[in-house]
């Protein structure tokens, strides 16, 4: 063992310890598999998990999204039993608003969504006016609203992930920067970091924004785009009760209840490229009211509610919004988890299990994960729902 406690070797590597790396270290240390290690250049939560806005919903228009999503939810649902942990999953219902001209998409992926579990109704507008009394939803013909969605936490999945896989034996580094890998012959050998060398036959990548110049010398260059986000955290205004979450088309916005006195709003859009490592910290006034002013015509309560605090963050994005799941192309025993184009928190449970089945027993059983293989561009097969929005 080096100096600053590297080990010289281990079983698996796992370079990242947001929501994915610490669910892949919680699954892969349930199979009780070897020395497993997990690498942070910062510490646990520090990148994009820790600026989460984690909304949790069903609602997606590709099936296998849709299961991961299902998979989760029964993990948030019953996190003290899996994690051990009291959790921070708030239920708080969830609507989808599409628009205008996309109601029959929309009949067609609640019903896909129906067909493989999710609990999930289309509701007109006088029952979402009932549901949302605070909303001005005139111009909605049809929405969709799952009443077990809400929100978590993705500080508090990271850490509970893994503490628990510490507990198993998993060695965990902070501020340990992965700079290179080591490859021979087509194989992995390890990971070369700003403390020295780790060798292990496996390694996974759950990198996020900071993927791209880390694959540099693999001969594989994933699609990985940044774009920077920002989020306006809200008080109440005096009279406005908390609600069900929202992803809004209309206003490209979404929003949901923080607690039970304060009030989140994000937005759909954001500029790229930016740097991960070198990003404002505080968004712009001006940006803020923009976003806050658009989710005010849907809430128009929010007009008069406080701005507390904003919230910037960094979307690793893919040309299909789709994240790149499985082995990398050209390097036996590498993997690679990123590119979740800003949805990754409300599926990261079921993303480490679909990992460690695919790692450890060579295919995803849980759910497919084929389509999200990381050399489907190269193979011209981008991930194409039926039923896509014009903003997915």
């Amino acid at each position: 063992m080096s100096a600053n406690g590297l080990p010289k070797t281990a079983d698996f590597i796992i370079l990242g310890a947001g929501v994915m790396g610490a669910s892949i270290a919680f699954h892969l240390a349930r199979r009780n598999v070897g020395r497993i290690a997990v690498l942070d250049k910062d510490h646990v939560g520090s990148g994009g998990s820790g600026r989460s806005s984690a909304l949790v919903r069903m609602h997606y228009s590709f099936p296998p999204e849709v299961q991961l999503a299902l998979v989760s939810l029964k993990i948030f649902q019953h996190w003290r039993e899996i994690v051990g942990e009291p959790g921070e999953f708030r239920k708080t219902g969830f609507v989808r608003i599409v628009h205008p001209g996309e109601s029959e998409a929309l009949k067609q992926n609640v019903a896909m969504q129906r067909n493989l579990g999710a609990k999930v109704e289309l509701i007109n507008r006088h029952q979402l006016r009932e549901l949302a009394p605070d909303w001005q939803v005139d111009e909605v013909e049809l929405a969709a609203y799952e009443p077990d969605s809400g929100y978590g936490d993705g500080n508090v999945v990271a850490n509970d992930f893994l503490n628990r896989a510490r507990d198993s034996g998993t060695t965990y580094l902070s501020k340990t920067h992965a700079t290179n890998f080591l490859i021979e012959g087509g194989r992995i050998r390890g990971v070369q970091t700003d403390h020295g060398e780790i060798h292990a036959p496996v390694v996974i990548a759950a990198t996020g924004p900071w993927t791209r110049p880390l694959f540099q010398s693999t001969g594989y260059d994933p699609p990985i785009e940044t774009e920077f986000h920002q989020v306006a955290i809200l008080k109440n205004a005096p009279t406005m009760k908390p609600g069900a979450a929202c992803i809004d088309s209309v206003t490209a916005t979404y929003f949901r209840s923080d607690a039970s006195d304060k009030f989140l709003v994000g937005d759909f859009y954001g500029k790229r490229p930016i740097d991960p490592d070198n990003f404002p910290q505080r968004p712009s006034d001006n940006d803020l009211e923009e976003i806050i002013e658009r989710a005010a015509r849907r809430l128009p309560k929010l007009e008069t509610a406080e701005v507390m605090r904003g919230v910037t963050g960094v979307y690793d994005v893919t040309p299909d919004s789709r994240p790149l799941l499985g082995p990398v192309p050209g390097v036996e025993g590498l993997f690679l988890c990123a590119g979740f184009s800003g949805m990754g928190f409300k599926i990261s449970p079921a993303i480490g299990l679909v990992m460690s089945e695919q790692i450890l027993d060579g295919k995803a059983k849980t759910v497919d994960i084929t389509p999200f293989r990381p050399s489907r561009f190269q193979e011209g097969q981008p991930i194409k729902a039926d039923f896509e929005y014009k903003d997915d």
